[in-house]
């Protein structure tokens, strides 16, 4: 316990002490939010894998659907690689960079406004962002909460408040530059760990037919092609986490950052490897839980025999992997979520403070004073965040199918259209957005499991775009 507390208090100096340079090397909005637009290929690609995964893939994910679907599950981590991390670099990258260039913009409110010629739009699209990005935020502190609390036997809501003040603190100080500099330690910290947990977890099963042996005794369809839940519930679950990148701000945002087109092609390569390595293994892990955890040899997982599915992975990270890869694996998590905080607490921050405040309230507003509001906007995300996660709505995947599912249907069909074609218009993209985000929340409401919501939304969205835009064309605009 002791060399716990002593690696993770290291792990928080370091951080500060990055977030104290990246104070000092932060001179503008530009620097805060983008690192100045000239960020190269590898810190790129590690800070677009460590933004896409976090606690909500290690133990929310990998928990829940590793429980219910088996090895089947490994399906969603093939998706991810080739569809959010290969695809989005390949068709998207060097199209997001040159968008940002030829429009002027730092936020995809702000190129909503000048691709479809809308300020309600870009209204819309920031009000949008901040609300669907605090469940997302809350889901990623859940997580990490949970695993603070079985690992140092703390209480959920003191590890809750410690967390989100270090997160504040971390992002308050350096923004984007702070950011990048740390992401390349994480996702050093992420791929080491990541290649110990799996081959750990492989040894301790007894190896690969060992596995698939006992997990088809106790439930043959854990190892067949589809887990027990059925193709349905598995396709949405791979279509919204792979899928949903293709407009995520979060992950655009690091296209606006990266140097050029030399860096994007160096970073799709790098940041697809380093995909199928943590997200592999992530639900590799989750699908061997059954194998170890049970109700008298893991009580907190369990509640009244059934399993507590965000409970499960911290109990196995911290309690069944060999004591001397306990702590590298709760700095594998801490690494991932980190990165995910604070990218989603820039891009929410920056949908106030440029696109709601500067966009709307006051025009004239000073470089200074932009990047001062900034840093109250991130302080007071966190805040919000911090206190969903402490009611715990629901389970860790059902907040991020939420989130995901919100903000993929909202800004999937204008985003992705308005990029690759120009022959999208302003009805076509509101009429998308509208429609596959209102979809999405009713289906929701009525009772549908969030990443079927989602998905449905989405796919909506996509649609409905080109059907509008071509129905009733209008003005084109450039792609």
């Amino acid at each position: 316990m002791i060399i716990k507390i002593l690696v993770i208090s290291a792990f928080a100096l370091m951080i500060i002490i990055v977030g104290m340079v990246g104070l000092r090397r932060t001179k503008s909005f530009s620097d805060f939010f983008l690192g100045g637009g000239k960020i190269g290929p590898w810190m790129t690609a590690f800070t677009y894998g460590a933004a896409y995964f976090s606690a909500v893939l290690f133990i929310g994910f990998a928990g829940k659907i590793g429980w219910d679907f088996g090895l089947s599950g490994l399906w969603i981590a093939l998706g991810n690689s080739l569809i959010g991390v290969l695809g989005v670099w390949w068709i998207m990258g060097n199209r997001i960079k040159n968008m940002s260039v030829e429009y002027q913009v730092h936020t995809m409110p702000e190129y909503f406004e000048k691709r479809y010629e809308s300020r309600g739009f870009r209204l819309y699209s920031s009000l949008t962002i901040f609300i669907f990005f605090i469940p997302y935020s809350a889901a990623v502190f859940i997580g990490l909460s949970y695993l603070f609390q079985i690992t140092f036997g703390i209480d959920y809501t003191l590890a809750l408040f410690f967390m989100g003040l270090f997160t504040a603190t971390y992002i308050v100080l350096g923004g984007y530059k702070s950011m990048t500099m740390i992401d390349v330690i994480f996702g050093i910290i992420m791929a080491v760990g990541a290649s110990v947990l799996f081959t750990d977890t492989l040894q301790s099963a007894g190896g690969w037919n060992t596995i698939v042996e006992k997990l088809s005794a106790i439930k043959p369809q854990l190892v067949e092609w589809i887990g027990p839940p059925g193709l349905w519930p598995l396709f949405c679950l791979v279509f919204l986490t792979s899928v949903a990148p293709f407009a995520m701000p979060q992950l655009v945002q690091k296209f606006y950052a990266i140097r050029d087109k030399r860096a994007i092609r160096l970073g799709m390569i790098a940041s697809t490897l380093f995909s199928v390595l943590i997200s592999g293994t992530a639900y590799f892990t989750g699908a061997t839980a059954r194998l170890f955890l049970r109700p008298d040899n893991a009580p907190s997982a369990f509640e009244n025999g059934k399993p507590i599915f965000d409970a499960l992975m911290p109990e196995l990270l911290t309690n069944i992997v060999s004591p001397s890869l306990s702590v590298l694996m709760l700095l594998l998590i801490l690494s991932a979520s980190m990165s995910t905080l604070a990218a989603l607490v820039l891009i929410s921050s920056s949908s106030v403070a440029k696109d709601i405040y500067a966009g709307f309230i006051r025009k004239d507003v000073s470089d200074k004073h932009l990047t001062m509001l900034m840093r109250v906007s991130s302080a007071f995300f966190v805040f919000l965040s911090t206190l969903l996660a402490y009611l715990k709505p629901a389970t860790i995947v059902a907040i991020l199918g939420i989130s995901w599912g919100a903000i993929g249907a909202a800004f999937l069909g204008p985003f992705f259209w308005g990029l690759l074609s120009k022959r999208m218009n302003r009805l076509g993209a509101i009429v998308s957005s509208v429609g596959g985000l209102g979809l999405c929340l009713v289906l929701y409401a009525t009772g549908t499991p969030s990443p079927q919501a989602g998905t449905i939304g989405m796919i909506a969205s996509l649609v409905i775009n080109p059907v509008v835009s071509n129905i009733f064309p209008g003005r084109k605009r450039d792609g």
